[in-house]
């Protein structure tokens, strides 16, 4: 080949004017925003991301158990393939939502309105943390557009209960995702090591780290302290700095308890949809449709409370199968690319939730960042449906449990047994 015609081929770049430019150039997967985010973040921060309980156990396996799933596509034609669906009674652009996180201003300073604005553009509902970093109406104020959810706890405190709830309702959240899984903290040993105690105690490697990453030290040290404005009724006004009590409060845990008559209650009190995150037990979603709970959320809290889970996706069949659809059913754990979300709605979930796979675009890039990741997701997404063959969300549900095999299923037999070989037969005639 001469050097014309390689110069031909070629196609030189010019220097990417924006960050969605760059990232578009340099990262092609979730694995690829996650190494980004690596490197952006002091290594106490980003373990804070990747953490799970104990021997994370729980959470190797919320990846793993999507590898044991197969796919078997069919043959025919697919026409105006479409990602859109509806979820909780209203439209979603495709069948994803951005789960609650905590503490999400530890990943960049603009936080929670970064994911939110995210959200609002790609067309997906958006968790917002009870221990979120921004004041609730600040997200609302920003994103008036968007289906956002409010998460909390099960309160025992009605007085209490009923004044969060008003607020949430005030400002415009349209649903509330109830933490099922978080009766006590998780051991969560990186964050031990990493001096993630109550009250915070500060290593002088966590010091190092911060210097050694000036962009986000530079970040966090110019904006306002990070501190858990959605905890009380009250709205906040000015910066809040965050005391040590909180902080014992937040990650030594405070378990108030509650039961299935204080969610019966929540129903009663809260006129929209309801989902009860962190079900896993097939008894559990059953009773959650007895009482006219919305839809249920399949997690084990990304690994980072009770180790040695099974994983969301292992369970979903079983659970779908108890819940007759009397409910809706999100999933989460594990879930990094478009062809695990195909294999959760093929399994019988109506969507899927992410949470570390949009942080890691929130540290790597802000806004921008989370808007690439939620990008890919549609695209990957969209290419796995067209090599499945299935033109729509509605069919993929449809069609599911014909499109996708477990690695321990029989074999089944679909044609006649092979005849044998003439020559062996005539061999064994007498």
């Amino acid at each position: 080949m001469k050097f014309k015609d390689i110069r031909a081929l070629a196609t030189v770049q010019g220097p990417a004017r924006t960050a969605s430019e760059r990232l578009a150039r340099r990262c092609y997967s979730v694995e690829d925003m996650r190494k980004l985010a690596s490197k952006r973040l002091p290594g106490s921060i980003f373990d804070y991301i990747e953490g799970g309980g104990e021997d994370e156990v729980s959470l190797r396996r919320n990846q793993s158990s999507f590898d044991d799933w197969s796919f078997l596509p069919k043959w025919g034609s697919v026409q105006d393939l479409d990602l859109s669906s509806t979820l909780l009674g209203g439209p979603v652009s495709m069948p994803l939502t951005l789960a609650p996180t905590g503490g999400t201003r530890l990943f960049h300073p603009d936080g929670e309105t970064a994911v939110a604005r995210a959200a609002m553009e790609a067309g997906v509902p958006y968790g917002l943390a009870h221990l979120s970093t921004t004041p609730m109406e600040h997200v609302s104020a920003a994103t008036p557009g968007l289906r956002r959810w409010f998460n909390i706890e099960p309160i025992g405190d009605k007085v209490e209960l009923q004044a969060i709830l008003d607020r949430a309702a005030a400002a415009g959240y349209e649903g509330l995702l109830v933490n099922v899984d978080c009766r006590a903290i998780g051991h969560r040993e990186r964050d031990y090591h990493n001096g993630f105690t109550a009250p915070p105690s500060i290593k002088m490697k966590t010091v190092v780290e911060g210097a050694l990453h000036p962009r986000w030290a530079l970040g966090f040290l110019a904006n306002d302290a990070i501190a858990f404005p959605n905890l009380d009724a009250e709205i906040p006004d000015g910066p809040l700095s965050s005391t040590p009590d909180m902080w014992r409060t937040l990650l030594a845990g405070s378990y108030e308890p509650t039961d299935w008559d204080d969610i019966r209650d929540l129903r009663a009190r809260w006129n929209g949809p309801i989902i009860l995150k962190g079900v896993v037990n097939p008894n559990d979603a059953a009773t959650a449709a007895e009482i006219g709970i919305d839809a249920i959320q399949v997690s084990n809290h990304g690994g980072r409370q009770l180790d040695h889970m099974a994983s969301p996706l292992d369970l979903l069949p079983d659970i779908v199968d108890r819940a007759e659809g009397r409910l809706e059913i999100i999933v989460d754990g594990g879930i990094r690319r478009g062809s695990d979300v195909v294999k959760a709605i093929a399994l019988g979930a109506d969507a899927c939730s992410i949470g570390r796979p949009y942080l890691y675009g929130l540290a790597a890039a802000g806004q921008a960042g989370v808007a690439h990741v939620l990008r890919m997701f549609e695209a990957e997404t969209t290419r796995t449906m067209m090599l499945l063959g299935v033109s729509s969300i509605q069919e993929l549900r449809l069609e599911g449990r014909g499109l996708i095999r477990h690695r321990n299923a029989p074999l089944t037999r679909t044609s006649p047994a092979p005849k044998a070989h003439k020559g062996l037969v005539e061999m064994r005639t007498p």
